[in-house]
């Protein structure tokens, strides 16, 4: 039996194929920061990239000369030249970045848009989207703007040369005047489009929610027997940068009170970042020697996470989702997390979630959760189910329902 597409005429068959193509669409995203790189922003935009590649769109990151090594093929990456006096990974600004590195990015952004016929421009966090405004002067392409995070929530956090009170005028001036320069927002998490729209700085009509996905298979791992069985250690994780807005200073804090209840447990950090800034509060607490400080790529962590007793979040702000926070659900861990950004976790049910900057409570949660490996158990395995909602396949489907209303739009717009 001949298959129903087999039975439709030629003309039919073009409508069809027109009709698919339609949906297909050419993508600059622009990556204002080291790619790919093993943290949030970074990771974020490397998955959406890859999965609208595997739908079959045409993606183009447009980024930095710097980043790690990775082998893929499903999109091209396009790197401004190499500035040998430019070597900065970690997040934030500096003046060199703003006033010479992005001017770079632009131009970079703006060969590219004219070489490939980009359909629009995909600007992940504000240093992208000022890029992308900056060149659609130009060039006339839609920018959508995806909004990782809240300025006044990271801002104040970097010296920049500045006091704190211009930081946060600068981050509330700009949260309230940048977003509405692009032609559409796309926001991580509710919150962030909540804060956008409070003031009317985004229409809701010009906003959509589009969440991270998570590798969940990378993290279908069977848990190896613990090697320090004999001496029955228990391990406590944290991943990411330390940057200061993660307050690893409350995590050290915390984790030497229960260093004061019990000696059979270490802390492992598994970070890109340097632990200078940290050292002599791990010393001053005499926690230094319980510590472990590890570097990796990302596709070496999951197994850490995996065989870890309890994953930590001790960020108190954050009005995106850590990605760390995903990574620790798709792996079937016990979470204590600050509220402030204990983002997709229900206290007692996925998670323990513990009052902004109370270290005694979130030493206490540690404990209980050492102490009792049912309640460890539970929380890990309704953890892991809740994250299976979250792929980077739906994160690309919901992107091009964005594309589609966008450049709908801007057709509609052009014909008036």
């Amino acid at each position: 039996m001949e298959s129903v597409f087999s039975q439709v005429t030629e003309i039919d068959r073009d409508k069809v194929n027109k009709l698919i193509m339609s949906r297909l669409f050419k993508i600059a995203m622009v990556a204002a920061c080291p790619f790919p790189y093993p943290r949030g922003t970074p990771i974020r935009i490397f998955k959406m990239a890859q999965a609208l590649a595997r739908r079959g769109h045409e993606v183009h990151v447009v980024t930095y000369h710097l980043g790690v090594d990775v082998k893929q093929d499903l999109f091209k990456i396009h790197r401004i030249p190499d500035v040998k006096t430019y070597r900065k990974c970690s997040p934030g600004p500096t003046f060199q970045k703003l006033l010479f590195i992005d001017l770079l990015l632009a131009i970079k952004l703006y060969n590219i848009l004219r070489t490939y016929e980009i359909d629009l421009i995909h600007a992940h966090n504000y240093e992208g989207l000022l890029v992308s405004i900056g060149v659609r002067k130009l060039t006339k392409h839609p920018v959508i703007y995806d909004a990782h995070t809240i300025l006044t929530s990271e801002l104040p956090y970097y010296e920049f040369g500045l006091p704190k009170y211009i930081r946060n005028d600068i981050a509330r001036r700009l949260d309230m005047l940048i977003p509405n320069m692009a032609d559409y927002v796309v926001s991580v998490t509710d919150d962030i489009e909540k804060e956008l729209t409070r003031h009317k700085q985004v229409s809701p009509s010009k906003i959509s929610v589009i969440p991270s996905g998570v590798e969940f298979d990378q993290f279908n791992i069977k848990p190896e027997k613990n090697k320090e069985c004999e001496r029955k250690i228990k391990i406590l994780i944290f991943t990411g940068n330390l940057a200061s807005y993660q307050r690893i200073d409350l995590l050290l804090r915390a984790f030497a009170q229960v260093l004061g209840q019990r000696d059979d447990v270490r802390l492992l950090i598994i970070s890109d970042s340097p632990f200078d800034n940290y050292e002599p509060l791990a010393e001053a607490l005499g926690i230094r020697a319980y510590i472990d400080i590890l570097r990796f790529d990302f596709a070496e962590i999951p197994p850490y996470i995996v065989n870890a007793d309890v994953a930590l979040n001790s960020r108190i702000e954050c009005p995106g989702i850590p990605q760390k926070i995903l990574n620790y659900m798709a792996a079937g861990k016990a979470i204590v997390s600050f509220e402030g950004s204990a983002k997709n976790l229900e206290h007692g049910n996925t998670g323990l979630i513990i009052e902004n900057g109370n270290i005694k409570e979130f030493s206490k949660a540690i404990i209980q959760l050492l102490e009792d490996p049912e309640l460890s158990h539970k929380l890990g395995t309704n953890a892991k189910i809740a994250a299976s909602n979250y792929t980077w396949e739906k994160t690309a489907q919901m992107a091009e329902e964005v594309y589609e209303k966008v450049l709908k739009s801007r057709k509609r717009t052009t014909e008036e």
